[in-house]
């Protein structure tokens, strides 16, 4: 059995920003179609959280590694890593680790996972959050997004057969510490040290496969250099219906992810012994050849029965957020908050004690009853019994909104705060917040999921939890009636 991808997951923020949107508001050149856009309430630590929950829910057997990348990272000098793994209920024994600093540590990571996985079930997640000074291009044409991928010894559907790397220092994109935005060297120059890297690392990586370029099923060319993308991608001999479109009108470039939510989107459509070859230019070029197995099937219709959407349908789908809110989101825009007391950090030693609350969702069971408590007690509400619990965890059980209160006053960067109170599958009640939904839309029976998000930060500590969010997006309908304060 080939060892290599065993399963994927991919996460695209709900909320889109019509380029137009910018256009009329400064003035800019407009460009066409959307851009995915991460909410108040996400970095790149939740969006690599919701990427991982979709890779393990659509494979099987633990993951005994860990490796974490993004070129935004929500802490410096302390792990992001070890956040994803609470998050997602790895094994105390998997290891952790952060690869951090430019959309080439993506490939860093995904080259690394792959090797680990040779050994032991290995996760390689990749998660980018891009921003840009206002109407400038990277603003108008980035996107949100993560990816991962989850590696195995045996039972690969694509397995990596041939890799080929050039290095070369050139000073074409750059961002010191400090600095919100990036900053980019005149395009023609950009354009002149990456295109023959990328023909070289192509040729480099087909020649180990012991393929042409005409025998390549699909090819993926990315990179944040826009224009040597354009260059390189219909000049390497490929055929052009093996050319992979990147989604840019839809989602926007992804930057560190856009790799590896290509290629899972290829291994949503691809067929067993095909040859898949992703082509990366950031600081030199990045060649990947892969070839599906007959385990790729299997592993589409698992996909399915699990519920998962593919990339296109997250593509697809979306929510308009406004060009001023999404200023807002990002720190560019600053706005009168409510008239309330900003909130104070956690603590730590409360979050290490209340870990598998706090990260992993964990009710306590009653061995007893069966009563289920959120959160975990060490009484039964219901028979009384102590220290008879089972921690459970609900991370990725659903249920329902039993009722609902929209608050105007409490202190968001994305008023009105919307409490629901959750009536989970298979028992359990909950109040927490829901987000991603329009507050006049909410109504009571609303099905709603769980999702990792930062509820905010204070003095440079980040406050994670759980919220929910309807199932289905955005809610839609008459409100029923609730308390609104």
């Amino acid at each position: 059995m080939a060892s290599g991808i065993g399963s994927w997951g991919v996460y695209l923020p709900y909320w889109r920003l019509e380029r137009k949107d910018i256009a009329q508001a400064l003035g800019s050149p407009a460009g066409r179609g959307t851009r995915t856009v991460a909410s108040y309430d996400e970095d790149t630590t939740t969006l690599g959280v919701e990427a991982g929950r979709r890779a393990v829910a659509a494979g099987s057997g633990a993951v005994e590694e860990l490796y974490f990348s993004t070129p935004e990272p929500a802490y410096q000098d302390k792990t992001n890593a070890t956040t994803v793994h609470a998050a997602l209920g790895l094994d105390r024994r998997a290891g952790a680790y952060d690869l951090v600093g430019s959309a080439r540590s993506g490939v860093a990571t995904v080259v690394a996972a792959e090797l680990a996985g040779r050994q032991h079930p290995t996760l390689a997640v990749v998660a980018e959050l891009r921003t840009g000074l206002a109407g400038g291009a990277d603003e108008r044409e980035s996107g949100d997004g993560a990816v991962a991928l989850r590696f195995v010894p045996d039972g690969a559907v694509a397995e990596l057969v041939a890799r080929a790397a050039a290095s070369d220092e050139f000073l074409d994109r750059w961002r010191v510490p400090g600095e919100s935005h990036s900053s980019q060297w005149e395009e023609r120059f950009g354009e002149t040290a990456y295109v023959p890297l990328a023909h070289e690392v192509f040729t480099d990586a087909l020649k180990q496969a012991g393929i042409t370029a005409e025998s390549v099923d699909h090819l993926v060319v990315t990179g944040l250099h826009a224009r040597a993308v354009r260059a390189v991608r219909t000049k390497l001999g490929v055929a052009e219906s093996a050319l992979v479109g990147d989604r840019a009108a839809e989602v926007g470039n992804l930057g560190a992810a856009q790799l590896g939510v290509l290629l899972a989107d290829v291994l949503e459509r691809a067929e067993p012994g095909q040859t898949i070859v992703t082509l990366q230019m950031a600081d030199g070029a990045d060649a990947l050849v892969w070839k599906t197995t007959d385990a790729l099937p299997a592993a589409q219709a698992a996909r399915r029965d699990a519920g998962l959407d593919t990339v296109a349908e997250q593509a697809g789908s979306g929510h308009p957020v406004p060009y001023a809110a999404f200023l807002t989101w990002r720190g560019q825009l600053h706005r009168e908050p409510p008239r309330r007391p900003e909130p104070e950090r956690p603590g730590a030693p409360n979050m290490l004690r209340r870990e598998g609350w706090k990260y992993g969702f964990e009710a306590g069971r009653c061995l007893v009853c069966g009563f289920r408590h959120m959160p975990p007690t060490r009484v039964c509400l219901r028979c009384k019994s102590v220290d008879q619990m089972e921690p459970e965890r609900l991370a990725d059980t659903k249920g329902v909104v039993a009722t609902f209160a929209i608050d105007h006053l409490a202190f968001s960067m994305s008023p009105p705060t919307v409490g629901v109170v959750v009536d989970f599958d298979g028992g359990g009640r909950y109040r927490c917040e829901l987000t991603d939904a329009d507050a006049a839309s909410v109504k009571i029976g609303n099905r709603v999921e769980m999702t990792f998000r930062r509820f905010y930060s204070a003095d440079g500590m980040h406050n994670y939890f759980w919220k929910a969010r309807p199932v289905s997006g955005v809610t839609e309908g008459e409100p029923a009636s609730a308390e609104e304060a």
